[in-house]
């Protein structure tokens, strides 16, 4: 390797930072990923393990005919080294892919660790490098405060934040299984989930008690300035909403059946023994000891968490290994600051990727890791930057990111919306979605090999 090549610095071991370092030391790059866990802990972390999964254990749906589905697929193709650990450490979740948390993350941790190419220092960066230094921004919405203020100095804006929030875990073997019921919505693939029914007169009293349960303070954060994201919303701030909010979100009991209240093709058992309202529980682990309740993001004090959650049927005796959490996520104002390459536009050897530049989801941040790590490689070894076609989900999002309308910009999330029209108009959302996923993922084939031709090491 030629001596003139330089060393790349990565703020920040989360997803994007994780695939960002991976994919810079792929194309033969000595790369430096500067993580503050353990020796500082943010408000939202468990471990001081690599991509860590903050909110949930899921990458969302499978199926590369939905938009979280494609953009794994096309990371996949791009040789994610996120997306094929979590592949590898994947458990039952019906039509999602979701993972061990434990296992998936101590796998990558372990391999950056052992990369010839990597090196690992746990320490807290307080400034942005020199401006000669090629640098990937990485350090998520949780960046902390010294550093954030270095780069609202260095951006002259202010950042952009709203408030995300955690589930619940809760051991398998306290949950009461003569009452749930293990099933998939509409018996797609195994019995992944555990489903625990609800009656209208339940459902009515477990939203009173999640309306008048007490909050936990938004610590150093005015509680009035508390913007949800609407992708993630507090399972109280949707009882909130309206009676029904929650039966027509994640407590939706369409489509899930116990076979104990008889035979599911007749209409008048049907009528008479649906559940009003189900509240789904997901395999956390591969052993199936822990379980995390589904859409259950909440900002209850703890002990609140334990007395409403444990009124939903089959959980009356849950024991919880951890209860939510709610966090300030802060972002950039990107389409100010950044090129669809992902560089700041003035500074073109400074680069960021991740929630932090405004996209949402776990796969929506790999990608943004993937493209930042790969430019940041082309950059020290003088290539021009690349962008990815806006037909692909993420070259969709990492355009939508630098060239939104910048009123009231928000984070993100990857979505069909974002793609451009298709040369016909398709009526059938399903084939729709279908012409989209082969349309990008033919564009992504016919640039693959100029962008992921790794050079060896």
């Amino acid at each position: 390797m030629s001596s003139e090549i330089r060393s790349i610095t990565v703020l920040g071991a989360g997803l994007a930072g994780t695939e960002a370092a991976w994919q810079i030391a792929r194309a033969g790059i000595p790369v430096s990923i500067v993580e503050m866990r353990p020796i500082r802990r943010s408000p939202a972390h468990h471990s001081s393990e690599f991509a860590e999964l903050v909110c949930s254990n899921s990458f969302g749906a499978l199926s590369s005919d939905r938009a979280a589905g494609l953009l794994q697929e096309e990371l996949r193709r791009l040789g994610s080294v996120v997306i094929q650990t979590a592949d590898e450490h994947a458990v039952p979740a019906g039509g999602a892919l979701a993972v061990d948390r434990g296992r998936y993350s101590a796998a990558l941790t372990e391999a950056l660790d052992q990369h010839p190419l990597v090196t690992i220092e746990r320490r807290e960066q307080q400034k942005l490098p020199e401006e000669s230094a090629i640098t990937v921004v990485a350090t998520g919405p949780l960046t902390s405060e010294s550093l954030a203020e270095d780069l609202r100095t260095f951006t002259g804006t202010a950042d952009c934040h709203f408030f995300d929030a955690a589930s619940p875990i809760v051991h398998g073997d306290s949950i009461d299984l003569t009452v749930a019921f293990r099933a998939s919505r509409y018996d797609k693939g195994d019995a992944d989930y555990i489903n625990c029914p609800m009656d209208r007169e339940q459902y009515l009293r477990f939203r009173d008690a999640l309306l008048s349960a007490e909050q936990a303070e938004l610590k150093d954060f005015d509680q009035e300035d508390a913007t949800f994201f609407e992708g993630c919303l507090p399972i109280e701030e949707l009882a909130r909403r309206g009676e029904d909010t929650m039966r027509y979100g994640p407590l939706k009991p369409i489509g899930l059946w116990d076979p104990r209240w008889g035979d599911v093709n007749d209409r008048d058992v049907r009528r008479a023994k649906r559940a009003y309202a189900v509240v789904q529980l997901r395999q956390e682990d591969k052993d199936g000891r822990l379980w995390n309740l589904v859409g259950f993001q909440t900002n209850l004090k703890w002990g609140e968490q334990k007395r409403v959650l444990q009124m939903i049927p089959g959980l009356e005796q849950a024991e919880f290994v951890r209860f939510g959490v709610m966090h300030r996520n802060t972002f950039l104002e990107s389409p100010k600051l950044l090129q669809p390459t992902l560089q700041f536009r003035t500074r073109h050897h400074l680069l960021a990727a991740g929630q932090i530049t405004g996209t949402e989801g776990y796969a929506a941040a790999v990608a943004g890791g993937w493209l930042a790590g790969t430019n940041a490689a082309r950059l020290a070894r003088g290539l021009q930057p690349i962008e990815l076609p806006v037909t692909t989900m993420s070259g969709a999002l990492t355009h939508f990111v630098s060239e939104a309308p910048t009123k009231k910009f928000q984070p993100m999330p990857p979505n069909f919306g974002l793609l451009p029209d298709l040369p016909e108009r398709i009526r059938d959302k399903r084939a729709r979605y279908g012409a989209y996923r082969d349309r990008a993922l033919s564009d992504l084939e016919a640039i693959k090999t100029l962008i992921t031709d790794p050079i060896a090491v």
